[in-house]
């Protein structure tokens, strides 16, 4: 301890060397050796051989070092020097009597603060404001290990300690010392009677009298005290003074919410700029200085952003000089491996974690490894409840313990997570994926949560049957906020369980989320569930199973763009489907085979398709499946040339008896564009309007796309072009974020004319060549001949007429050989196109040059 602390004699038996009083002090201040080396930053080697006397002559500086670290008193510290010079004048005065009292100075015991320290400043700026006269003033700090609470408590205390000239006392209470028990309230009290003048004899034998006596001592002084590491309240209340002008900081991994009148902290990990600045400081900048951005960002967020993670990887490049960032990145990116690799000296993440779970009981301890086994980023209440249900203890005091002891993080009420190397950590605590029987029992009870409340959610979301057929078991937004929530969950609970041997799991879960991935995305996502489904299906011999999934399959190939992949699927669930006689999947099967066809200009044939299906869901009373072939049917007469209503507004009737808002959207649409097609452009804006409307109340953004891109049409057809240019833009955001080709070939078409309306030309020929492009990859040839309209009108504002020539010929030459007459766009039609190239002038022959 620091000068002022009661001077404590060696033992009068020993040699006085300098490695017996080290060890004396060492021990006073409860320090192991390894602890003593880190805060001197020296290695523990050193340490234990001046202990063992293998040094006999060790560098003064080193000893003043270990002096200040320790806290020794002026004398002590003079002492401690004399034994190195073995000069008798070094020696401090002879010590007085042990009963006597001497006049303690004012302690000064704070250790050094870490010149590595980075960030915190709005945490440092709360402490600058802890003020009260009328009161002691605790402000407890706590976090996960490795945080950096007792980094951000000793800096903060420095940068007070003027405020407080009575001194500034430390104490490390060891909640959290891997083979040191946390120091007894009564052995802490004796130690800090004894640092404010209290002699051996005078220091009471009762907890209470010396917490009295320890009141009594700092009462009408300004004393900061910084009690660090603490383990729990009842460790920390004795050592509370009693009247104000001091300020107490407490440091904990425990929520430390037994003590009353707290200003509490409860530490995040650093932002990413502090994080990268804490790493660049650690690594030195020499080693730092052409490392890139990105690679330093990556790196940091590898180490999950925590302050002991980053100081080992920073540690781990500068005692590597031949390797890079970009090594380290290599070294942390495999997650099975990140905790091992984040373990340098007597520094390591796991020691740390490991501490933090041995201090739990044995039923909390498997609480967490089962936790561990989530394969979600978070997961709320229900889940926790599901995975530990054999536990006698109910999950909100199983949370709360694990939320005290900073193991989990409360994100939203109800809904928690692990940090990213506390998830590792606890992953690691039993056999991979729940291999042994206890942990395959908690994963499929967990399945069986997701399977059955995702299926109650899609039944009230996405309702198949009028009101009243479907359990109410919750209302449609409630229901469609859940699934919003937990669809990264359910895609990974869904992957996890055709990975790992549940494929009736995965299949009941891939089909069931399919028509709320459809509607919301991303596609991609869906894509990689249902390939590991139909693998699933297919290996356990799930024949039923394996034609839902490739009808899901091919429902989301469709929109990404992979029309050949799209219609196999298609076919294969339809003839499988005709084999085990399951008529709602054969529907479904013709109406995507009809979507595909349709657009590839074969409107007539996608209308035999979709006959077919109409007469097998009215015969089987399919209502859900009627609904769909209607609004396909709708479709494919307009691109007939034949646009109606009366598939559409069949099927919106139909919708909204059965009271399924999703499919309602798509009925709407359809009118929207046929009414456009007619040139009944206010009924088309109405029925886009009430598209959209509905659309983001079920929070579907594919159906809010859809609508936008109605809107924007209309707008730009009368003129609203800033509205027009609004609608537009937020259209294409949904389609590049769902990864609908589809879409993003319509959006880009849709701007360029908007832009030729605005007189920008050679904006709308970058638009348009983008829509000629997916148009090609897409397959679609009567895209592709609007597409070379639109370049064609751009040029010919540019006054360019041999271009606009080109595209129009070659658009024209496109539908004739598709055979079709008319597009999804009004302006693309063939009168129009003919119309366009009879106006331009004829070509001048090329002049003849004279012989």
């Amino acid at each position: 301890m620091s000068g002022g602390m009661m001077t404590v004699r060696p033992d009068p038996t020993g040699d006085g060397s300098v490695a017996q009083l080290l060890r004396i002090w060492r021990e006073r201040a409860l320090l192991t050796q390894a602890q003593l080396a880190d805060r001197a930053g020296i290695s523990a080697r050193t340490i234990r051989r001046l202990e063992s006397g293998e040094v006999a002559r060790p560098q003064v500086t080193t000893v003043r070092l270990l002096a200040t670290v320790l806290g020794l008193s002026a004398p002590e510290e003079a002492t401690l020097v004399a034994a190195v010079t073995e000069d008798p004048e070094a020696a401090p005065p002879p010590y007085p009597d042990a009963g006597s009292t001497p006049t303690p100075e004012a302690p000064r015991q704070l250790p050094a603060a870490s010149p590595a320290f980075t960030g915190r400043a709005s945490e440092l700026a709360g402490f600058e404001h802890l003020d009260d006269a009328t009161t002691v003033v605790i402000s407890a700090i706590d976090g996960m290990a490795g945080i950096g609470k007792t980094a951000l408590a000793i800096h903060a205390a420095h940068r007070m300690a003027d405020r407080f000239p009575d001194g500034q006392l430390f104490l490390d209470l060891h909640g959290h010392t891997d083979g040191v028990p946390p120091v007894d309230a009564a052995d802490a009290l004796d130690r800090l009677l004894r640092t404010l003048g209290v002699s051996a004899d005078q220091v009471p034998e009762h907890l209470d009298d010396r917490a009295a006596l320890y009141r009594s001592r700092l009462a009408d002084r300004q004393v900061l005290l910084l009690l660090d590491n603490a383990a729990s309240e009842a460790q920390v209340r004795p050592l509370l003074p009693g009247t104000p002008g001091c300020l107490v900081l407490v440091t904990s991994r425990r929520r430390l919410t037994g003590l009353d009148n707290t200003h509490a902290v409860s530490l995040d990990v650093l932002t990413r700029s502090d994080a990268i600045a804490l790493f660049r400081r650690i690594a030195g900048e020499q080693r730092t200085a052409d490392a890139p951005p990105d690679a330093l960002a990556e790196v940091v967020e590898l180490c999950g952003r925590l302050p002991l993670a980053i100081r080992i990887a920073a540690a781990r490049l500068r005692s590597h000089p031949v390797w890079t960032v970009g090594h380290l990145v290599q070294g942390l990116a495999n997650q099975q491996h990140r905790l091992s690799a984040l373990d340098v000296g007597h520094r390591s993440v796991t020691a740390a974690l490991d501490l933090s779970v041995r201090q739990l009981g044995t039923d909390l301890q498997l609480v967490y490894r089962l936790l561990g086994l989530h394969p979600g980023a978070d997961f709320d209440h229900d889940a926790v409840a599901a995975l530990t249900a054999p536990i006698a203890v109910t999950a909100d005091r199983l949370i709360g313990e694990l939320l005290d002891a900073n193991l989990l993080q409360e994100l939203t009420p109800r809904r928690y997570r692990f940090h990213d190397l506390v998830r590792a950590h606890a992953g690691a605590q039993g056999p991979p994926a729940g291999a042994d029987q206890e942990g395959r029992e908690a994963i499929g009870r967990l399945l069986d949560h997701y399977r059955d409340a995702a299926a109650a959610a899609m039944d009230v979301a996405y309702p198949t049957a009028p009101p009243g057929a479907a359990p109410a078991a919750r209302d449609a937004e409630s229901a469609n906020v859940w699934l919003g929530t937990e669809l990264s969950n359910l895609l990974a609970v869904a992957q996890h369980a055709a990975r790992h041997g549940w494929p009736g799991h995965a299949v009941h879960l891939a089909v069931t989320l399919h028509r709320h991935l459809r509607s919301q995305g991303p596609l991609a996502d869906a894509e990689q569930l249902y390939v590991r489904a139909l693998s699933a299906a297919r290996g356990s011999g799930d024949r039923s199973g394996e034609a839902k999934v490739l009808l899901c399959l091919g429902d989301i190939r469709w929109p990404l763009g992979r029309q050949d992949s799209a219609a196999e699927c298609y076919r294969l669930a339809r003839d499988l489907a005709r084999d085990l006689r399951l008529s709602a999947v054969e529907v479904a099967a013709l109406a995507g085979l009809a979507e595909v066809v349709r657009a590839r200009d074969r409107p007539e044939q996608a209308v035999v398709l979709g006959q077919e299906a109409l007469r097998i869901a009215r015969r089987t009373r399919d209502r859900c499946g009627e609904m769909t072939v209607l609004v396909g049917l709708g479709w494919a007469e307009m691109n007939s040339g034949r646009p109606t209503t009366e598939h559409l507004e069949r099927a919106l009737t139909i919708a909204r008896d059965i009271g399924n808002p999703h499919d309602e959207v798509r009925a709407l649409r359809g009118l929207g564009h046929v009414h456009r097609l007619k040139g009944r452009r206010e009924q088309a804006a109405d029925a886009f309007e009430q598209t959209l409307v509905v659309a983001r109340a079920i929070r579907s953004r594919s159906a809010e796309l859809g609508a936008l891109l109605g809107l924007g049409i209309i707008h730009r057809l009368v003129g609203r072009h800033e509205e027009a240019d609004r609608a537009f833009e937020r259209a294409l955001t949904l389609a590049v974020e769902l990864g609908d080709v589809n879409n993003q070939f319509e959006v880009h078409q849709a701007i360029g004319r908007l832009r030729l309306s605005t007189g920008a030309a050679h904006r709308s020929l970058a638009c348009h060549r983008v829509a000629l492009d997916l148009a090609v990859t897409l397959g679609h040839s009567a895209d592709q001949a609007r597409a070379h309209d639109g370049l064609a009108r751009a040029y010919f504002a540019l006054d360019q007429l041999e271009r606009a020539r080109q595209h129009w010929q070659e658009a024209a030459d496109i539908l004739v050989r598709v055979g079709i007459n008319t597009t999804d766009d009004e302006e693309t039609t063939m009168p129009a196109l003919d119309a366009h190239l009879r106006a331009l002038p004829a070509r001048t022959p090329p002049a003849v040059s004279p012989e």
